[in-house]
């Protein structure tokens, strides 16, 4: 089994459908298959979950769901890789935490470090910032890497869910 310190992963997410694809867990589906389409290989994926907006809106349920990948390409680009696919499924970026037809997210390039040291607005940052208190991340995490240690913070996923604010709603999606 690939040593969890090693595993770049893709959170994915989506509350809204568009004109090719009804539902937020299509548009999910879509976007792995592009991911892997593009030449990233799809190492392990997790189920589908439903969560809560966050923060709190009166906004549609989310679905997410996490993938451990294999590329060649290294963050920056695979960062690009990922803004063309969003853009693709009807993505545009404006009000911050806005609905959205797809948002992906590099939540860790192994145990590569970048950015923790600048101000959250200042550009990539790897680990992603805030996943440690994302129970929409975690979840999924959980599935396919439960051994998975975050690099900065040096915390298991299983002292990071129990951590999670009990008002943050994540159910599975089956």
């Amino acid at each position: 089994m690939t040593d969890p310190t090693s595993l770049i992963l893709i959170g994915l997410g989506a509350n809204l459908g568009n004109a090719e694809f009804a539902s937020p867990r299509a548009i999910c589906e879509a976007a792995v298959s592009a991911i892997e389409e593009a030449g990233v290989v799809i190492l392990r994926q997790s189920g589908w979950f439903k969560s809560a907006p966050v923060p709190a809106s009166s906004q549609p349920w989310y679905i997410n769901g996490v993938i451990a990948v294999e590329t060649s390409l290294t963050p920056e680009p695979l960062m690009s890789l990922m803004a063309r696919i969003e853009e693709r499924f009807g993505r545009t970026r404006g009000e911050k935490n806005a609905a959205r037809t797809l948002d992906i997210d590099l939540i860790a390039y192994g145990d590569m470090v970048i950015g923790w040291d600048q101000d959250e607005t200042d550009g990539l940052c790897v680990p992603h910032r805030r996943m440690n208190a994302r129970g929409f991340v975690l979840l999924p995490l959980q599935e396919i890497a439960p051994d998975w240690l975050h690099p900065v913070l040096h915390l298991p996923l299983t002292q990071m869910i129990a951590a999670l604010d009990p008002s943050q709603r994540t159910l599975r999606d089956d």
